[in-house]
């Protein structure tokens, strides 16, 4: 038995059925899916840099993803490229059920080390945008370190190599009419 198809089909399957009865609104519920794994390592750092590359290292040692590159405005955006990850089959799965995936433990692991470490007010999964032929994530979020933070916008796009694909990938929480086009394609 593949124990992790396994694992991602049932995860998957939690996601769909989540989002559904929820009607969308179960993507503010799941920052902590995936936090179990890293808070049981040594994550060290005074940035958000140094947090990323402290959590890189044991999700890549221990076969989560073979690669983590990421970017940063510097004010509110952070960018991680995530590639091979195991989790990309649950992706797959929950797009078959029309729902776009917004459940990523990866991105919630290093979210929830720079709340932990660096103690921002809150953060904000803004889209996960899944390329099959070359197996990778693209995880855009919104960090923000106090109060007077939140509400800040910045261009998430400007200057990304990945603009033109993203601009095409669906959006993070789907309409119902969105949906029922979706079907109607297939």
């Amino acid at each position: 038995m593949d124990h992790i198809k396994y694992c991602n089909e049932v995860l998957s399957r939690v996601e769909a059925l989540m989002y559904q009865e929820l009607s969308g609104m179960a993507y503010w519920k799941c920052e902590f899916v995936g936090t179990d794994f890293i808070r049981a390592q040594t994550i060290k750092g005074k940035t958000v840099e140094e947090i990323v590359e402290s959590c890189k290292k044991p999700i890549i040692e221990n076969g989560l993803v073979s690669s983590i590159d990421y970017n940063t405005d510097g004010k509110l955006l952070l960018k991680l490229t995530v590639k091979n990850c195991i989790h990309l089959e649950k992706e797959r799965l929950v797009k078959k059920e029309l729902v776009a995936p917004y459940i990523c433990p990866i991105a919630n692991m290093v979210l929830d080390q720079i709340h932990e470490k660096l103690k921002y007010q809150t953060s904000y999964l803004s889209k996960i945008a899944i390329n099959d032929k070359e197996k990778k994530c693209l995880l855009y979020m919104a960090l923000y370190k106090t109060h007077d933070d939140i509400g800040q916008v910045t261009d998430w796009l400007k200057g990304d190599p990945d603009a033109a694909w993203l601009k095409a990938q669906p959006s993070q929480i789907l309409a119902s009419e969105d949906r029922k086009k979706q079907k109607k394609k297939k």
